[in-house]
């Protein structure tokens, strides 16, 4: 006997969560573990469905001709003998079985006849002529937009007629329309599951992450050794490699292990608000500690303490490269950790994007999503902290040491320029710290080598760059240029903060009367997509901002080398590859939706070019 009733490729019936109504859906797969059929709408939106929510086609279409050829009769029967005042008892009595019964048939044809409905998604944007109604913004929550979707005419039109509950009072329907839409998007994200295994593999699948273990660190290596010489130039390629003992020293690992463990203990210091994430794919939510910005704060005040002790932070500069080293092999062991502790992870608790069977790839990309020690999370920790905050300290002490080595009383005011910019930009993270569990590293990727030495190393070893370089290779440069690269910087820090700011604020109370001028695209899962303000401009304001901040940073190193600005060249290709990730995310989870999205708003990054 078959251990499945409908097949692949079938048109069939599937009801919508939360409901009765039933819409034509086609199945394109079937999880013989779990036992549930993957089904896809007209609009592109997929679900997973138990068998018992599927017809098929042939058997619904029998029941609707039965229900509807029965139900008239007894409405019209259930009319008249309800219009006989002068009936006797027995009468009345058998009016009122009768009316009972004509009760139940009429909730049966709500089920079995009126359930072939446009879904809600397909009638949101009724007047859609390249303008829609509303609008969408990239990864909101569908709790938030519960609040604003309005219910689709033509559910509201069944549940005029027939009405779902059997209170009759009329100030109640309109509550009971709204519950019962949000009860469907509830539902609906309760049953979104991740797939059980990673189908589509990214970064060149198995080869591309083996190789990209080697490769990363070898730049980050390569980019400090050029940085020492006195030409950093490409045609003096490959640096010089030091002797092997000198790129590890233990002193320098238990400093950075000292490093890495205040910044826990600041993590778990009982300050900051507790906030929840989104929704995981078994409906939990994970609560966050939000005291990064106190963390920066105690950082500030420790290494003021140092340096008021006359404590050399130059000591940074001088053994830079250890430094890295120590992260590095740090990075390695912390990613071995988390492979195998993910291998006892349940398996709704694996990253969508990490759970593809194969060893190297998982290790590269993170086994498990929310990696945790009791409540201390281990990803949203390495994310902000140690790395971010790390950055911010190495900048101080490239200052000091070219202060030192050139024996000036102030630093360079390409110097100060760097560190101001990239500070700005760290305590503006840190400031705005609940944003990031609506990323695609906290919500999508999971916990492997890549997000730990990205954060690790590559953040505070390779975005300090521009400071390391100005250390041996300094750069003067006039106020009016000054001027110049800090407007271009103030404009990328406005187009970045003002379109987060969008984003957020809309995520959080989309019922604000101040945001009464955004509009939106509904989708079929509850999320809306923002086409109005910067998201109308393009799909990732954001990541315009940030590559102009990027350049920012880069101009205060002049025009003698390529080297300083390997950031702004790299970030360039890392956001254009992470939103080619998001376009493809976005069709699968949006489908018709998205599309109308991307006709409204064609550029992705750079207007009017990309």
């Amino acid at each position: 006997m078959p251990n499945r009733r409908f097949a692949d490729g079938e048109m069939v019936m599937g009801r919508w969560p939360g409901s009765v109504l039933y819409y034509e859906v086609q199945v394109t797969s079937y999880d013989d573990v779990s036992h549930l059929y993957t089904v896809k709408y007209k609009d592109g939106t997929e679900l997973a469905l138990k068998e018992s929510d599927i017809r098929s086609q042939s058997s619904f279409k029998h029941r609707k001709s039965q229900s509807s050829s029965s139900s008239p009769s007894r409405r019209s029967s259930s009319r008249s003998r309800s219009r006989s005042p002068g009936r006797p008892a027995k009468g009345r009595r058998r009016s009122s079985s009768q009316s009972r019964e004509h009760k139940d048939d009429k909730k049966k044809t709500i089920q079995e006849t009126n359930v072939v409905l446009p879904k809600p998604s397909e009638n949101n944007t009724r007047s859609y002529n390249g303008e829609p109604d509303s609008t969408e913004i990239n990864d909101t929550s569908s709790i938030i937009l519960e609040q604003k979707l309005k219910p689709d005419l033509e559910i509201e039109r069944v549940l005029e007629q027939y009405s779902y509950s059997l209170r009759p009072r009329k100030e109640e329907k309109k509550k009971e329309e709204i519950y019962s839409e949000k009860k469907i998007f509830e539902t609906i994200k309760g049953i979104e599951k991740a797939s059980s295994k990673t189908k589509e593999l990214e970064f060149g699948g198995r080869i591309g992450t083996l190789a990209l273990m080697f490769f990363l660190p070898a730049t980050v290596l390569y980019l400090l050794l050029m940085c020492k010489q006195d030409d950093p130039s490409l045609m003096n390629f490959p640096p010089p490699l030091p002797a092997l003992e000198s790129l590890w020293e233990a002193r320098v690992f238990g400093v950075f292990l000292l490093w890495f463990f205040l910044q826990a203990l600041f993590s778990l210091l009982p300050i900051g608000k507790v906030v929840e994430g989104l929704p995981l794919s078994n409906g939990r939510k994970l609560q966050y500690r939000i005291n990064g910005f106190y963390a920066f704060l105690l950082t500030a005040a420790a290494i003021g303490t140092l340096l008021y002790f006359r404590f050399e932070l130059d000591y940074l500069y001088d053994h830079f490269m250890q430094f890295a080293v120590s992260a590095a092999a740090f990075s390695v062991v912390l990613s071995i950790y988390l492979y195998i502790r993910s291998l006892k992870a349940p398996e709704e608790e694996l990253a969508p994007g990490g759970n593809s069977g194969y060893f190297v790839y998982d290790f590269f990309t993170g086994h498990e999503l929310n990696p945790r020690i009791g409540n201390f999370d281990l990803k949203y920790f390495c994310e902000l902290r140690p790395g971010l905050i790390g950055w911010v300290v190495i900048n101080l002490a490239m200052l000091l040491a070219e202060m030192k080595i050139h024996n000036w009383s102030t630093p360079s005011l390409s110097m100060i320029l760097v560190n101001s910019f990239q500070l700005l930009y760290v305590v503006d993270a840190l400031w705005n710290e609940e944003a990031v569990l609506t990323t695609m590293d906290i919500t999508h990727d999971g916990f492997g080598f890549m997000l730990a030495f990205g954060d690790l190393v590559w953040v505070p070893f390779v975005y300090s760059l521009q400071a390391f370089y100005l250390v041996g290779h300094p750069t003067a440069i006039s106020w009016p240029v000054a001027a110049a690269i800090t407007i271009l910087n103030c404009i990328g820090y406005y187009i970045f903060r003002s379109a987060n700011s969008q984003k957020n604020n809309f995520r959080r109370n989309p019922a604000d009367p101040r945001l009464s001028y955004l509009k939106f695209i509904p989708t079929a899962t509850g999320k809306g997509l923002l086409v109005t303000g910067w998201w109308g401009f393009v799909r990732h304001p954001n990541y315009l901002g940030d590559i102009i901040m990027a350049l920012a940073w880069s101009l205060p190193c002049g025009f003698n080398h390529i080297l300083p600005y390997f950031y702004v060249i790299y970030f360039i290709c890392l956001l254009v590859h992470r939103e080619a990730r998001d376009e493809h995310h976005c069709k699968q989870k949006y489908g018709l939706a998205w599309e109308r999205y991307c006709q409204r708003v064609p550029y992705r990054i750079f207007p009017y070019i990309y």
